[in-house]
């Protein structure tokens, strides 16, 4: 949600900054409901006064015998509470207009996020990594001869239709290995603490986190209104929503693993092949709740555990910065790592690490009191919020899959993983932990 205040003391800034996530100028539009808006409200304020100051001149007029005076005020009263009631609502229907209005508009991009169109104007920052050489032709995950029993898809389209599998055996050891891994290194090498989280959530929840109204196609809605998260971005930064916390409770770093689940809406015909875009997943979340002041080290901060995992995995990748034209709807900057897929020859993403500012603390009311100064306690003021892959596990099974491979169809596992793996270290070409 955007700040109508700095809207109105800077309009020609918020439309620049539109402008360059490729949006026309809208400051003309939310400044003139705004103002209308207002406009009401003075109305109503001065009609109510109004009606005070009639109120008591009636009781004056009776009393000394001034029947016409006495009916022409209590008809003045009559007029003027009719005349808020009416004001009052229509500056309530002018707020709810205006609220929705800036609820569809995205969070404005950082002065040095790059500019661009789309993801070919993304400009990558860091690398990390030799991509393997192979003395055979490698091949994607689904088509690795040992993978091939534990990743059944055929059942799961007949259980759930398209964009659904089955993991077993050897393979699903393997992910559940991956999840466990990341969760231990965020809460015993990064600070993070794990939170256990709902997967059914309530309207307002989405609308915190900027998936409704805009978004609502993305995700899953039950018959009785709850909504199957995206991600548990949307449960772990929604803990604090309408709170008041303590700037010394701050930074609140958090980490998840949940069950997400997506309508990969506007994805038809993409990357219909193996379990790289699913209806259903698996991720590890972080999340971090933070000061203003702070949001762009806490970034920088959350960027370096996600990388911390990839590189513990020997998965190269590499950092990219989002231009301004394929920024998330929240997002203020965004860093995408793309781990190295040698079945695809590509780097494909496997997070993305986002500050929104104070975007998402607006929407959800969540703020923090400064520490107290000479001139007393600090005024509230919104927090600032963060969210990123920590990883997607679904997605990391199929880089340590792909780069583990082997020309005999067996694959070669993650040393850091070997231990989660009762010491096996291998999946074998027909599909055994060994």
């Amino acid at each position: 949600m955007h700040d109508i205040k700095a809207i109105r003391e800077n309009p020609a800034a918020f439309d620049a900054a539109l402008a360059r996530r490729g949006l026309s100028a809208m400051s003309s539009e939310i400044l003139a409901l705004d103002s209308d808006r207002r406009a009401r409200i003075v109305a109503a304020e001065t009609a109510q006064a109004e009606q005070n100051r009639a109120s008591k001149e009636v009781g004056a007029a009776k009393a000394r015998g001034d029947d016409g005076e006495f009916q022409r005020l209590r008809a003045l009263v009559a007029q003027t509470k009719a005349d808020i009631a009416r004001l009052t609502a229509e500056a309530g229907e002018q707020d709810i207009a205006l609220r929705d209005l800036l609820a569809g508009i995205p969070n404005l991009p950082l002065p040095e996020v790059p500019g661009g169109k789309d993801e070919a104007d993304n400009v990558e920052i860091h690398r990390w990594g030799t991509p393997r050489t192979f003395d055979f032709t490698p091949v994607e995950h689904f088509e690795i001869a040992g993978v091939r029993p534990g990743m059944d898809f055929e059942t799961a389209a007949k259980l759930s239709g398209s964009r659904f599998v089955v993991l077993k055996g050897a393979v699903i050891r393997v992910h559940r290995a991956l999840a466990q891994f990341m969760l231990d290194t965020h809460i015993d090498e990064h600070g993070l603490q794990e939170t256990w989280t709902p997967v059914l959530v309530k309207d307002e929840a989405m609308y915190g986190t900027t998936q409704l109204p805009k978004f609502a196609e993305d995700s899953y809605q039950t018959t009785n209104g709850w909504w199957l998260i995206p991600t548990s971005e949307v449960t772990l930064t929604n803990t604090v929503a309408g709170d008041i916390l303590d700037e010394a409770q701050l930074p609140i770093r958090m980490t998840a693993h949940t069950q997400c689940f997506r309508s990969e809406a506007g994805s038809a015909g993409k990357d219909t092949s193996g379990m790289l875009r699913q209806h259903q997943f698996e991720k590890v979340e972080m999340v971090t709740i933070c000061t203003p002041e702070s949001h762009l080290e806490e970034q920088e901060r959350m960027r370096a555990c996600a990388e911390a995992i990839l590189e513990k995995l020997e998965i190269p990748y590499r950092t990219i910065v989002l231009c301004t034209g394929d920024m998330g709807f929240g997002a203020q900057r965004t860093f995408d790592l793309e781990a190295w897929l040698p079945g695809q020859n590509q780097f494909r993403e496997i997070s993305s690490v986002s500050t929104c500012g104070q975007f998402q603390g607006r929407r959800m009311n969540a703020r923090y009191r400064p520490a107290k100064s000479e001139g007393g306690p600090g005024k509230p003021d919104f927090v600032a919020t963060l969210n990123g892959s920590g990883l997607a596990v679904g997605r990391c099974l199929i880089a340590v899959l792909e780069n583990g491979q082997q020309a005999d169809g067996s694959v070669d596992l993650p040393a850091v993983l070997h231990p989660y793996l009762g010491g096996k270290t291998r999946i074998s070409a027909t599909g055994q932990l060994v």
